[in-house]
């Protein structure tokens, strides 16, 4: 019998092999890697050796130049978070998963962590190289890794990927509609931003931007954020707030709606 047993381990491998075998999965994550990379490479090579690069109050610090290519990149990895899941309902898939795990949690914390370890994986090289490159061709105006901040700031661009690509697979299980999720995904981490800029009295943004997900993962990816967002470290507990209800509503409708 136990070799017909259902384990989380099992789960894991069997996600494994679902995340592997798939060409858009393999094709959207390495063009998420071009895009961080290309990006922060071009960026850097525009701004170009002896910018004044005086970090957040005088315009972009040296770092985030090199790390420009995470606001595209975040676009793709959520993405890619919504369809781990969502088009397991779009093709019906999810009821074949779940009738082979009928516990049903298995599942989305086997996609979860199979999802989480790929991401940061890939994401946290990428995040080294870019900043190594884009730091030698910004030369005299560069930094090193040993500045203070600045590794935490490379590793915590891996970190927001992987966070943002968990973000969109909550997301996905709980609308189980591809389009409606990336939708949405798009519109929390790109648009409310601006909404809130535009829309709300300057009174009203310094209570509400620096707690909006996508402001409190960026302060800790920031060497040194402004004033008016949260420290790194509070940046870094508001956002993992967020992945943590989500997924927590995630598994509460996986477990009680039907596939």
């Amino acid at each position: 019998m136990s070799a017909l047993q259902v384990t989380q381990a099992r789960v894991f491998r069997s996600e494994w092999i679902k995340f592997r075998s798939l060409r858009s999965t393999v094709l959207t994550l390495a063009s998420a890697v071009v895009a961080v990379i290309g990006i922060g490479l071009v960026v850097s090579a525009v701004i170009g050796d002896g910018a004044d690069l005086g970090g957040p109050d005088g315009g972009p610090d040296s770092t985030g130049a090199s790390l420009a290519g995470v606001q595209l990149g975040q676009l793709l990895v959520g993405s890619l978070g919504v369809l781990v899941i969502s088009g397991e309902y779009a093709t019906g898939m999810i009821r074949s998963s779940l009738a082979a795990v009928p516990a049903r949690l298995p599942v989305l914390w086997g996609k979860a962590v199979v999802f989480a370890a790929v991401t940061l994986a890939v994401m946290l090289p990428a995040s080294f190289v870019v900043f190594l490159a884009g730091q030698a061709l910004l030369g005299d105006a560069g930094v090193s890794l040993s500045d203070p901040g600045v590794l935490r700031a490379v590793i915590g661009a891996a970190v927001y990927l992987t966070g943002v690509g968990l973000f969109g697979m909550a997301v996905g299980a709980l609308m189980r509609n591809t389009a409606a999720a990336i939708t949405t995904v798009v519109g929390v981490m790109f648009v409310s931003q601006g909404i809130v800029n535009l829309l709300l009295p300057d009174s009203w943004e310094k209570y509400i931007l620096p707690y909006m997900p996508s402001t409190a993962g960026e302060s800790f990816m920031t060497v040194a954020p402004g004033s008016d967002v949260l420290s790194p470290w509070a940046g870094l507990a508001v956002f993992a707030g967020y992945l943590v209800v989500l997924l927590g509503a995630a598994a509460y409708a996986l477990r009680h709606r039907d596939a």
